[in-house]
């Protein structure tokens, strides 16, 4: 699938092709568009290249942005690499911005061949400590070739830079925070009734997931735990935002446990500020993150938010200051408890209150967009 194939700049304006994984929705995604969005358009011009379609595609096509889907699955796809250089050489780019691993894997070849400079933005590594041994060890490696034949890397929070660093020699990063447009995620503003929508009652207690239904965000285990708690509190909901390849599994399971008039389902929605406004407690249960931007959003619509204790989120998190903060290791019995206690609307306020301060001072979309193009300038001139 193609949109706008081959259409040249004809300002003199500075292209850049801003890569990613995938056109489903989630955290990099979300930090690609806000890129785009924010960057100072009368000097660049930025162009996608996603590699499956998606409706971050379809969003890009509405900001009016070129866009381009070159299908694989497949980190490391070589039977895509030479379409990559030709899409690159065509459209006269000057530089490549890849997004995550996937994305990275797939132009690295390319921009090297055209000499163009490379930025790595390091959504989360690839590699894990709950992955066979063997599979880890093939991402480290991975990881370590992508990090070292970029120009620069960009860590998006300090804990995932330091994971780089302990795990490869000589890795250097820079640390540029993922922002959030604080005019959109604005608790002040006017929002939609997202709960009358979904005839969700307004005198419930409602926990809201937004997030991939993946093994790495464990929405399964956040099913578990809701339906303990709700035994105890007839009074809550939980709605869940999303698709990936464990819903079924997630649907399913609702129906086993009972709980089937208590949790909510909707597929990835584009007005997720409208979402936030309607939900009281939010709650990402990630068994690893970057730094997840779903997390920030929350924060900055004022929300009491559950996390647990990993890269990114523990950076970002202060145990009972700005949120609650849950070792994984002890989910299964801690977050049914902690949610039931979030039902006091006192601490929810506290907790919401510094969350959107923490939000306010440090995660601007507009300042990272701005350190960002700062990176853009420095390759550039070289």
């Amino acid at each position: 699938m193609y949109y706008f194939r081959g259409r040249m700049s004809t300002s003199n304006k500075i292209r850049i092709l801003e890569t990613i994984r995938q056109g489903q929705i989630g955290g990099g995604e979300s930090h690609l568009l806000s890129l785009v969005e924010n960057l100072d358009k009368s000097r660049f011009e930025p162009v996608v290249l996603s590699f499956t379609d998606g409706p971050m595609v379809d969003r890009l096509k509405e900001m009016g942005i070129q866009t381009e889907v070159i299908y694989t699955e497949k980190p490391f796809d070589i039977g895509k690499w030479k379409r990559v250089k030709a899409f690159i050489e065509s459209n006269n780019i000057q530089l490549v911005h890849a997004h995550g691993t996937r994305a990275n894997s797939n132009v690295f070849w390319a921009t090297k061949k055209l000499k163009l400079p490379l930025v790595y933005t390091i959504h989360g590594w690839s590699f894990h400590d709950d992955q066979n041994p063997l599979i880890k060890k093939v991402r480290v490696l991975g990881e370590q070739l992508l990090t070292k034949r970029s120009d620069i890397n960009i860590s998006v929070s300090a804990s995932n830079q330091q994971s780089g660093k302990q795990y490869f020699s000589g890795f250097e990063s820079v640390v540029v925070n993922n922002g959030i447009d604080q005019h959109k995620f604005n608790p002040a503003r006017s929002f939609k009734d997202v709960r009358s929508e979904l005839h969700i009652p307004k005198d419930v207690t409602l926990v809201l997931f937004v997030a991939r239904f993946i093994h790495q965000k464990q929405p399964l285990k956040l099913i578990s735990a809701f339906a303990r708690a709700v035994k105890q509190l007839p009074s809550l909901r939980l709605l869940m935002v999303g698709d990936g390849d464990q819903k079924p599994e997630a649907l399913e399971m609702v129906k086993q446990l009972g709980i089937t008039d208590q949790v909510i389902f909707s597929p990835f929605r584009q007005d997720v500020p409208d979402v936030l406004a309607a939900a009281d407690i939010f709650v990402l249960p990630s068994l690893w993150e970057g730094l997840p931007i779903g997390l920030l959003e929350a924060m900055a619509m004022g929300k009491a938010i559950i996390g647990t204790k990993v890269d990114g989120t523990s950076e970002v998190i202060q145990h009972d200051v700005n949120g609650l903060l849950l070792p994984v290791e002890t989910l299964d019995n801690t977050l049914p408890q902690t949610i039931i206690q979030l039902t006091d609307a006192s601490l929810r306020e506290r907790l919401g209150r510094e969350a959107r301060t923490t939000i306010s001072s440090t995660y601007s979309a507009a300042n990272m967009t701005k350190q960002i193009e700062a990176i853009y300038d420095q390759l550039l001139k070289r």
